[in-house]
């Protein structure tokens, strides 16, 4: 089987390899069957060829694409150009892709600069999250119920579907959940990979970072354990299924 391409934005370790195994669990992937690039610490290769990956999955960050070249760090800039660069052939070969969170800015970035501040942020916790008429018959969203629950929390969100994209979740808070440019480049607002365990580790590494006042930690940390999340995963693993290949 061709590798996975597993690109990762988080520059904290901890964050990072816990979102590292969580990608490997519910995609039901092995360490051997995927590459790992984290670009907080290394360049993705000058001759870096897609052909020899069955698919690119694209983790979360702290990050925004929307927010002023200024006000990004050095490391910040340095993760978001590496993936910005690679957007123009995954777009020209419909290449599959799989965005998570930081995703959807990278993909609707590229797609005509719709990510913004503006409207649409959610706060660390679950969205009540809703199939589109397009969602029900997406095969990344097979088995996924009509209503789902889904971690989330950012600053910034997808403002209108970009051209050529296919609306295919929604929520009463944020319209625009997961959508499809063509036939193979998919991004999600909410962590498809997230669960409790995972939503801990998060809240407790970025609860300086302007997502939530820091005192809530505790209380957030409880709302996500006791949240019924399980359906999100499914995507990871039907995107593994869908696009593995010799």
């Amino acid at each position: 089987m061709k590798p996975f391409l597993i690109l990762q934005l988080r520059p904290e370790t901890e964050a990072s390899d816990d979102e590292f195994a969580a990608i490997l669990r519910k995609g039901g992937l092995a360490e051997d069957q995927v590459t790992r690039i984290r670009l907080d610490q290394s360049a993705l290769p000058g001759d870096l060829d897609l052909t020899a990956f069955s698919g690119v999955i694209v983790g979360g960050g702290p990050g925004c694409v929307s927010d002023p070249v200024d006000k990004k760090s050095p490391v910040e800039k340095q993760i978001e150009d590496a993936v910005m660069g690679l957007m123009p052939e995954i777009e020209a070969r419909d290449f599959p892709f799989l965005g998570c969170c930081y995703g959807i800015g990278i993909l609707g970035h590229h797609l005509g600069r719709v990510v913004s501040k503006e409207n649409f942020s959610e706060p660390v916790g679950t969205s009540d999250c809703r199939l589109t008429e397009d969602g029900r018959a997406d095969p990344l969203l097979d088995g996924v119920p009509e209503n789902f629950h889904a971690f989330v929390g950012h600053k910034e969100a997808v403002q209108r579907l970009p051209e050529g994209c296919t609306h295919l979740v929604e929520s009463p808070t944020c319209p625009f959940q997961m959508i499809r440019y063509g036939r193979n480049v998919y991004a999600t607002q909410f962590h498809p990979e997230a669960d409790s365990d995972g939503f801990e580790v998060r809240i407790n590494i970025y609860k300086h970072r302007g997502y939530f006042p820091p005192e809530d930690a505790e209380r957030l940390i409880a709302m996500c354990r006791a949240a019924d999340v399980h359906a999100p995963e499914l995507i990871l693993r039907n995107f593994v299924t869908r696009y593995r290949s010799d």
